[in-house]
Order: C-alpha cells, then structure tokens, then sequence
C-alpha cells in the first residue's frame, strides 16, 4: 500500500521523466551541433536513471510492473506520435488555407485592376471631345 501511494504522488514526476526523455533524445538527433560527447553523457545520465526507475519498479513494485511500465511508455509514445501527426496535419490544412486565400486576394486584385483599366480606357474614350 505505501508503495502505492508513493507511485501515486510521485506519478506525474514519472511522466515529466518519461517525456523528457522522450524529448531530449528528440533534441540530440536533431541538433546535430553539439559535441559528441556531450550527446553521449547527457544519453548515459537518461541510462542510469532509467535503470534506477527499473531497479524501484522491481525491487518495490508489484510483480510484472516493469513490463506494464514499458507496455505504458509504448502507448504514451504512440499517442504523443497520433498527436503529432494530427497537428501536422491541421498545419498543413491551415498553410493550405493560407495559400488559397491569398491566391483568391490577388485575384481579385487583378481582376479589379483589369476593370478599372478597362473602364478608364473606355471612359476616356467616350468623353474624348468633351474635356
């Protein structure tokens, strides 16, 4: 039970972990800038803890919670890339909209300064001797 109540109040602090892990890892193959070895530390710090958090769910947790814990991070990881790819989306369809919009402004813009021109040009044509 205190086990319980101790993976109750330090859950959210479980998940920050895990999703800073998650992004971290993000950032160093991303970042492409940063020394080596700073990647390879900051990836052997992610290690150790992650071995610690087994060791806990092991040594004090409730049989098989460790595989329930990694069964947990492939589902929490499968929604943050659901999430992803539904927000790329939604970019996609707002760039789309963007460009439609703007695309229907110059046209109008054209369309309008073609009738303008044209409507000069008739104008001066009808009023030519009344100047």
């Amino acid at each position: 039970i205190m086990f319980y109540i101790c993976f109750t109040y330090i859950g959210s602090h479980i998940m920050n972990y895990f999703n800073s892990k998650a992004k971290m890892q993000h950032e160093l193959n991303a970042k492409g800038s940063g020394s080596e070895l700073e990647e390879f530390m900051a990836l052997a710090v992610l290690k150790q803890q992650e071995q610690e958090l087994k060791e806990l769910f092991i040594y004090q947790g409730a049989p098989g919670m460790w595989d329930e814990w990694l069964q947990f991070q492939v589902e929490a990881r499968k929604g943050r890339d659901k999430a992803a790819a539904i927000a790329r989306a939604s970019h996609l369809r707002f760039k789309q909209k963007v460009g439609d919009i703007v695309n229907i402004t110059l046209a109008v813009i054209l369309v309008s300064t073609g009738l303008f021109a044209v409507v000069g040009l008739l104008w001066a044509i009808y009023t030519k001797g009344q100047f």
